[in-house]
């Protein structure tokens, strides 16, 4: 998989997991909320990763 399609991925990813962040917050979820957020800042930093290399 190159570099362009992964970062594509990884924003896909990013924009789902703060949709899911919002209704969970909404929800009254918040450990939920939190999890989504860790993974949203999982993938932003991978992201980072993938395109400074």
């Amino acid at each position: 998989m190159n570099a362009r399609r992964m970062r594509s991925m990884y924003v896909l990813g990013i924009a789902l997991n703060g949709v899911a962040l919002v209704y969970a917050a909404m929800d009254g979820s918040l450990l939920f909320a939190v999890t989504f957020g860790i993974v949203m800042l999982y993938l932003g930093v991978r992201y980072w990763m993938v395109s400074s290399a």
